[in-house]
């Protein structure tokens, strides 16, 4: 327990703005990617291939559209097939995507304790707002930032520096939550603590988080 001890004194002491990705982070929904990938290129008789998910990791939603788009020689133009996923997304974001653990409680604490809060995610707005919505939590966000919002998506700081700015914040009193190692790197990067979330989908990847982030939490009650 001592670490989330330590964790909680710089959340209280020193910590003025909290950002967290969306997918894997604040919703359990990494698993519905998967499924929205194989399904989609099945519609072209292309089977999807194994470790995609690394391949784009951190990447725009812009830029994980042009990416299918070269890599497996799709017709279609970047905008169809970022539409095509936002009609695929939504029915799942709107009725089987949940909380991650703690994380209703955790919202209130820092919202009570006057912490600045933010999204910094690579999905597109439409998608955050249909689960930001559905799951009733859209009013403990002072701010938004998605990957159309800036030039390069995770690793680069890029979407972090943006949100700091957005809310005056500066960096060195923002703490960052992540569930992938992209995103790790992109709020330290930034200049910012960063916490990696524990997630199912990335479980393989637990050394390099514990590796990359400040720490490390599976429940958000765990540091309230």
């Amino acid at each position: 327990m001592s670490k989330y001890k330590d964790m909680i004194m710089h959340i209280r002491d020193n910590i003025k703005t909290c950002l967290f990705d969306l997918d894997g982070t604040l919703v359990d929904s990494m698993w519905m990617w998967g499924e929205i990938d194989r399904e989609y290129l099945a519609r072209y008789g292309i089977s999807c291939p194994d470790g995609i998910e690394r391949e784009i990791e951190g990447m725009s939603f812009t830029e994980t559209a042009t990416y299918f788009k070269n890599k497996f020689e799709l017709h279609d133009e970047v905008d169809k097939i970022k539409s095509d996923w936002e009609e695929m997304s939504v029915d799942k974001y709107k009725y089987e995507v949940k909380l991650k653990k703690g994380v209703y409680d955790f919202l209130n604490y820092i919202k009570r304790n006057g912490i600045k809060t933010g999204i910094a995610t690579s999905n597109g707005r439409r998608m955050v707002d249909a689960v930001l919505e559905s799951l009733n939590i859209k009013k403990y966000f002072d701010t938004v930032v998605t990957g159309c919002d800036v030039k390069k998506g995770k690793p680069s700081p890029d979407i972090y520096l943006r949100a700091a700015d957005i809310l005056s914040s500066d960096v060195k009193s923002c703490l960052v939550f992540e569930d992938v190692p992209a995103g790790i790197m992109a709020g330290k990067a930034a200049g910012m603590r960063v916490y990696a979330v524990e997630d199912d989908f990335s479980l393989h990847l637990k050394e390099e988080k514990i590796r990359l982030a400040d720490g490390y939490i599976v429940d958000y009650r765990d540091i309230i």
